[in-house]
Parts: structure tokens; C-alpha cells; sequence
């Protein structure tokens, strides 16, 4: 299979003064002002969505909730920071390559500005997002158009990266069939992910917040296509119509937290590259299970049931990836890539090789394979 790839990276800041940049204290136009120095490339336009507002002409764009008026205006833009955006390419390295650099161009600009660089899946100090004014008669029947517009205030409060990859040449069920896999397994790849967060104003005392409050309610992943008669009506979504040819077939996973550590992406490329592959693991599903996640966002590994299941899922895309008939470039690399979550999955439970082994093996749950 040749696979190719993307990744959106929302980006958090902080204000010169230390204050998290978020809706209370930041306009629009101070974010504007950033997007403003940065370079527009004519060439992006023939893979990268524009959007109907013209905010997303850049690689980097402003993150946010719309607002509009009565009769359907836009009127202001809600920021909660700016999303990197790459464009497509055939090769992890690649694309996190493209990553890298417009990362380290926003992070200039943005500093000339008074605003610095902070790597957050949720927002430290808010735990709500009350629209004001409330929402008119037109924003509540926008928001009732799709399962996501009906939650897009979560977003306003979640930091992390969409990882898109396709496989060339599948079919509508084929990319369909993946999300489904990965939504099903997403519990378990999750994390991966997690690093130490805030919530409130203070440590939380889970693994992932984002995960716990937002996974479920909103998608794990969404399958792109090109077939109305494939759709799927489900809530969250896991299918979304397209008509940008450069989107056929796109598989996003939304699930992950923000990395800091840009080469954990590449390590989470490959294990969903990893699944794709696979062909032992039987899990489906339409909707992730969002009790499961909240398991997942609350204990982590220390989570008999997760920790299996991140176990599984992790030997099942080493398995696939190892196989040069299937996995057509980059064994090495990819290999390399699994040690690494495989070795960090050894450290945070403190076991040997050896007794990590031996506990997956010797659990009993009902996990899917």
C-alpha cells in the first residue's frame, strides 16, 4: 500500500504579561496580525481546504468559533489560537518536516508580537464556553446542522492534532472500514499521547482531560469520501462528504493530545499506518465509546483493560509494518518509530519486557481481535 499524509497542530499561547491567550483576554486581530507576516504559498490551494470566509488562505490559520449575525452575516471570530496545517505529502518524514518549519516560522512572528508557545491538550484556566450574546435564531439552526456544529463550543476549549493519512487507490469501504477500526480501537492508541495536564487552574489528577471530556461527543475519526450513498448518519460523525478530489479517501484521527515532541507524531503515524495494515484485529465501530474513553482520559495505563488494549493494538501494527509485501517503504524507519512506544509504554508501567509480555498475555477481557 502507499499511504500519504497530513497533520493539523493547533497551537496554544501565552501572553506576554503570562496569562493564557484564550476568548476572555485575546481578540481576533491580535491573532490576525500574526497570520498577516506570514507567507501565503498559491500553490497550497490545490490540497488545502480555503473555506468560504477566507480565513484559511495560509498554512496557518485562526482557530475559532464564528459568529454571525441574523440573517447569516459573519460578524466576529471567537480565537482560541492558530492551527498549522501541512500539505499533503509521501512520507511521515516529510510532512513533519513542513510541520517543523512552519511551526518555527510562527513561533518567531508570534514572539514579535508579545505571544510565546505553549503545548497544551485543554485549556489550563476555563472549564466552560458560554457564548456572549447568546446564540440568535440563525446560529441555533446552524448548530443544528451536523452532530459537530451542535458541540463546536468544546473544540474552543481543546488543543491537539489531527493526523490524516489515505491510502492510494482504496475504495469508499476500504477507507470507511478503517475509521471504523481506529474508532474502535482509539480508547487504546490515545495513550500514546498523554503527557501531564491542567485543568482549572491546577494539575489534574487524570491522564488526558481533553480525552475524558471530549472524545465521544466528538469524533475520534472521520472518514472522507466522495459517495453520498456511503454516508452514514451517526453522532458523532464518522463520514463526511467531500468534493476536493486532493480529500477522497481521507482518514483524519482527532483523538490524539498535543505533542510537543513533534517526532511522537511520527511515532503516531505509524502505529495508525500500522492498523491499516493490519489484518488480525476485528474491532469496529461507528460512534467511539465514550465511557471507554473517559477510562482511558482517567487512568491511562494504569488501567488494566486500556493497558492490554494499547499492548494489542501496538504488537498488531509492529506485526504489519514488519511486512514488506503489505508495507511498501520505511521498514526501518517504521520500526524504529514502534521501539519508541514501545519502550515508553515499558517505562511508564515499570515493567521488563519480559513481565510486560506476560501480563498482556495473561489478562482476559473481551477486547476484539
Amino acid at each position: 500500500m502507499k499511504f500519504q499524509f497530513g497533520i493539523e497542530h493547533e497551537v496554544a499561547f501565552v501572553r506576554s504579561n503570562g496569562d493564557f491567550a484564550d476568548f476572555t483576554n485575546t481578540d481576533y486581530d491580535e491573532f490576525a496580525a500574526i497570520i498577516k507576516q506570514l507567507p501565503e504559498y498559491s500553490t497550497d490551494r490545490a490540497c488545502l481546504r480555503m473555506g468560504d470566509q477566507g480565513i484559511r488562505r495560509k498554512r496557518w490559520y485562526i482557530e475559532g468559533i464564528e459568529r454571525f449575525d441574523r440573517v447569516g452575516n459573519m460578524v466576529k471570530c471567537i480565537p482560541k489560537g492558530i492551527e498549522i496545517r501541512t500539505t499533503i505529502h509521501s512520507s511521515i518524514r516529510e510532512t513533519l518536516m513542513e510541520l517543523r518549519s512552519s511551526f518555527d516560522q510562527l513561533v518567531e512572528v508570534a514572539g514579535q508580537f508579545g505571544f510565546s508557545v505553549i503545548n497544551t491538550s485543554f485549556n489550563p484556566v476555563q472549564t466552560t464556553f458560554i457564548p456572549d450574546p447568546p446564540l440568535n435564531d440563525y446560529e441555533r439552526l446552524r448548530m443544528a446542522a451536523s452532530p459537530e456544529d451542535r458541540t463546536e463550543h468544546l473544540p474552543l476549549l481543546t488543543y491537539g492534532p489531527d493526523l490524516n493519512l489515505s491510502v492510494v487507490g482504496a475504495t469508499v469501504n476500504q477507507t470507511i472500514d478503517w475509521a471504523k477500526k481506529l474508532t474502535y480501537y482509539s480508547p487504546y492508541l490515545v495513550p500514546f499521547s498523554y503527557s501531564p495536564c491542567h485543568y482549572n487552574g491546577r494539575p489534574w489528577s487524570g491522564k488526558s482531560v481533553r480525552t475524558f471530556h471530549r472524545t465521544g461527543v466528538r469524533p475520534a475519526v472521520l472518514a472522507f469520501i466522495n459517495d453520498s450513498q456511503s454516508l452514514i448518519e451517526s453522532d458523532p460523525s464518522l463520514t463526511k462528504l467531500t468534493e476536493k478530489a486532493s480529500e477522497y479517501g481521507r482518514i483524519e484521527f482527532k483523538a490524539f493530545d498535543s505533542c510537543g515532541d513533534f517526532d511522537r507524531y511520527a511515532a503516531l503515524f505509524v502505529l495508525l499506518k500500522g492498523l491499516i495494515l493490519d489484518d488480525s484485529l476485528t474491532g469496529r465501530s461507528i460512534v467511539p465509546d465514550r465511557d471507554l474513553h473517559q477510562q482511558s482520559g482517567m487512568q491511562g495505563w494504569d488501567s488494566v483493560e486500556i493497558y492490554q488494549g494499547s499492548y494489542q493494538v501496538l504488537q498488531a501494527a509492529m506485526t504489519a509494518i514488519q511486512n514488506p509485501v503489505i508495507n511498501e517503504c520505511d521498514h526501518i524507519s517504521d520500526q524504529q518509530h514502534l521501539d519508541r512506544l514501545s519502550q515508553w509504554l515499558n517505562a511508564t508501567t515499570g515493567l521488563s519486557a519480559r513481565s510486560l509480555t506476560a501480563r498482556a498475555k495473561g489478562m482476559n477481557n473481551q477486547l476484539a481481535i
